[in-house]
């Protein structure tokens, strides 16, 4: 079933719908938020938060459009919100926060993968681009994981974070400039 089926069954009255829907996207909300909030607690209770603002709004879906987009956009004005109301946060790039180096690491290593040494490199240059991912700011960041990590266009990103197309390329320019710089920093060549 397609996204915009699933909301008109969700509308319809059958829960499976929405529950279809929460499986669905519940990754790429959660993966969104905490590269943006750097607190996987707090992108936890953002992540629901999200999915009740989506439910309580599910008529005002147009389906015209993504289901994703939207429901991506939703949490990025709630992770905005939320970084506006803590003001800058301060992290070490060194130490992963808990759990966080473990997901990371899975979304990055082919669990099939019988080469052992292979796994090793994956994870290493999964913990290094973590690394150049923790000083860029919050918008760059953001696009970073929303072209990279959930491959969404150039065209995608704009309509999720409400910033024109050149800023989005602009901000992906600048967020690879800086993440070379750090890497060059770090023996990386």
């Amino acid at each position: 079933m397609t996204d915009a089926e699933l909301v008109e069954r969700t509308l319809a009255g059958f829960e499976d719908g929405f529950q279809t829907l929460v499986a669905r996207h519940q990754r790429s909300v959660y993966n969104l938020l905490v590269r943006m909030l750097r607190n996987p607690a707090l992108a936890e209770d953002l992540a629901q938060d999200t999915f009740l603002k989506v439910f309580s709004h599910l008529r005002s879906f147009d389906p015209r459009f993504k289901f994703s987009n939207w429901i991506l956009r939703i949490a990025h004005n709630a992770a905005i919100d939320t970084i506006r109301r803590r003001g800058p946060q301060e992290s070490s790039i060194d130490e992963p926060k808990p759990g966080e180096q473990r997901r990371i690491d899975e979304a990055l290593v082919d669990p099939r993968s019988d080469d052992a040494s292979k796994r090793v490199e994956q994870r290493d240059l999964a913990r290094v681009l973590d690394a150049a991912l923790e000083p860029l700011r919050p918008e760059y960041r953001q696009a970073v994981v929303l072209r990279y990590q959930e491959d969404l266009s150039y065209e995608e990103i704009a309509e999720i974070t409400g910033v024109p197309l050149g800023t989005v390329k602009s901000n992906l320019h600048r967020a690879r400039a800086e993440m070379a710089e750090f890497l060059k920093r770090h023996g990386f060549k």
